[in-house]
């Protein structure tokens, strides 16, 4: 647990740079602590408050008197969304838009709460007092660190300002006098019809979890408030939009819990869109699905994305990798075993499936499955049933199969390697994972997206990648796919100490001028060079703090937990 909320406690320090408070409070209702500018919305101090009971110190003036965070916990929701005014330790008055979140463990339980608030009283002020000709308020909206749009009457953007360009990734001049659906998307989504009832009857609205279309066409979670504009006679003019990127929450999360969602499919690629199209009626349905595809090109995050948008996203996913299990354990890790059925059998063990039921299992691999257990798996996708090793009577589960190989199934069908029926079964909604040289466009969005997540979970900060080590990036071949590419920025990322991604942080295999090898010499693998790049640097970090964990730990922007792991890894030891 402590792990989960250092990590959100890290969350309030990025936070800070937008002007946003952070709180963390644990499951006994403690408070853990404050961001800088929870203080300053607040006017309470963290070394006040850590460690005292939220519900007696805040629960009236920041709360209302209510919990959401008991609300959300109750009732299963993700968050809570308010928008509401209170008044301060100093009695003044603030308008606060606050969205409180569980904080869930792998297990499931709750580990506490993260609040995430924002001041809006200021920008409300203004508000108030802008006019649809009035450029000097629109200089000061302009310079706002949220996005901000308006539009007349028939829904045509007539400002948008410099946040909302870095948001959407189009510039002013391209969307001024064009319909804001270029940035809502098809105009029967919820957010055009949100701003359209807005103009249309004055009444303000909100969205906590609404989404965008970026100029490269990705899909990006929004928070977004619509108002009406009036003239001085109070009739409405036109509309005017708030939207707030909750991409770094969705990023954090999905790092940190795993719970992969649509915003973590990235391209453009025709391929890719065609994937992403089918994918929401694949999740909403209960077929089995096959997605094929060569290595590292997210097959497991698709199926995670498939499972956590499906009706059984609150039951379990379980994973097993056909490959990775001898086969004289494989049929026992699936299906289970009762005592007695092998020498050292002292008790019952479920197997994978029955700890899927209700959920979906992961079959990664499966063109490795042997053809002993190949008979087994149709039985238990025909009949739902299958009988646990030892055992005389048949086991029942209601278990939603996803499939992944990097292998040709239908060339080993004609190989007599892979069960022609069990293919069929398998291969109800397939799936196919284009290799990332086979699409080439997606690398800059690629790019864009890994940088942001793992600087996300490290608490670092790398404002882009250079002219020169982009050209390098976008010219190589990926052999390992995505996760390559991912590998390539990590290494980048522990390497770099600037702000800046130069092409000398990138591994040593990419940097293009090294001494000629003879012909003869094996060129080192990617994931070698990798691996050989991070274990020197834990080295000299750890001799540079007399093997320190804590300092080491903190010189290379990690946790220890982090560093622990892969001191083990690299076989590291003082």
């Amino acid at each position: 647990m402590d792990d989960f909320l250092i990590q959100y406690r890290q969350l309030g320090d990025m936070f800070d740079t937008f002007s946003m408070g952070v709180m963390v409070v644990g499951p006994d209702r403690k408070i853990i602590s404050l961001n800088h500018s929870a203080e300053i919305i607040t006017g309470f101090n963290e070394s006040d408050l850590r460690g005292k009971d939220c519900s007696q110190e805040l629960l009236e003036p920041l709360c209302g008197g209510h919990c959401q965070y008991l609300d959300a916990v109750e009732s299963g929701r993700q968050a809570e969304h308010v928008d509401f005014e209170i008044s301060d330790r100093n009695k003044g008055k603030q308008n606060i838009t606050r969205i409180v979140s569980p904080i869930y463990g792998p297990d499931g339980n709750s580990l506490g709460c993260i609040e995430v608030f924002q001041d809006h009283t200021v920008f409300k002020d203004l508000l108030e007092r802008v006019r649809h000709d009035d450029r000097r308020l629109k200089i000061i909206l302009d310079n706002l660190d949220i996005g901000l749009l308006t539009v007349d009457r028939g829904g045509h953007v007539t400002f948008f300002n410099n946040r909302a360009e870095t948001i959407t990734g189009f510039n002013r001049g391209s969307v001024l006098g064009k319909s804001c659906s270029m940035i809502f998307g098809k105009t029967t989504s919820l957010d055009m019809l949100l701003f359209k009832e807005t103009i249309a009857d004055g009444q303000a609205r909100s969205t906590a979890e609404g989404e965008i279309k970026t100029r490269d066409g990705q899909a990006i979670p929004i928070r977004a408030n619509y108002m009406a504009l009036k003239n001085e006679d109070g009739r409405i003019i036109g509309g005017l939009a708030t939207i707030s990127d909750l991409s770094l929450k969705y990023q954090f999360n999905s790092e940190i819990r795993g719970r992969y969602t649509f915003y973590d499919m990235v391209g453009k690629d025709p391929a890719m869109q065609k994937i992403f199209e089918i994918v929401p009626v694949v999740a909403a349905s209960d077929a089995t699905v096959l997605i094929e595809g060569p290595t590292g090109t997210g097959k497991d995050v698709l199926a995670k994305v498939i499972h956590n948008a499906s009706q059984r996203s609150k039951k379990p996913l379980v994973k097993v990798n056909c490959a990775a299990l001898p086969d004289n354990l494989l049929e026992s890790e699936m299906f289970g075993y009762v005592k007695g059925a092998f020498t050292g059998a002292d008790q019952n063990k479920p197997g994978r499936f029955q700890e899927a039921d209700r959920g979906t299992i992961f079959l990664d691999e499966i063109g490795d499955l042997p053809l002993s257990l190949q008979a087994k798996l149709l039985r238990v996708l025909e009949d739902k049933e299958f009988y646990p090793l030892g055992s005389r009577k048949t086991t029942r589960v209601d278990v939603r199969i996803i499939s992944a190989t990097n292998q040709n199934l239908e060339q080993l069908v004609k190989e007599k390697r892979f069960r022609e029926d069990l293919f069929y079964r398998l291969n109800v909604m397939r799936l196919d994972l284009p290799s990332l040289k086979n699409r080439r466009g997606d690398i800059p969005l690629l790019i864009s997206h890994i940088l942001k997540r793992l600087c996300a979970t490290r608490d670092t900060s790398v404002e882009k990648i250079s002219n020169d080590a982009l050209e390098v990036l976008l010219n190589h071949d990926y052999p390992g796919n995505v996760r390559e590419l991912e590998n390539i920025i990590e290494h980048a990322l522990i390497v770099c100490r600037e702000n800046i991604i130069e092409r000398h942080h990138l591994p040593l295999s990419l940097q293009g001028d090294l001494p000629a090898r003879l012909p003869e010499a094996p060129k080192p693998s990617f994931e070698k060079n990798i691996q050989y790049s991070e274990k020197a640097l834990i080295l000299e970090a750890l001799r540079k703090h007399n093997w320190n964990k804590g300092k080491t730990a903190a010189d290379l922007d990690m946790n220890r937990s982090t560093l622990w792991r892969k001191m083990k890894k690299y076989e590291i030891s003082s």
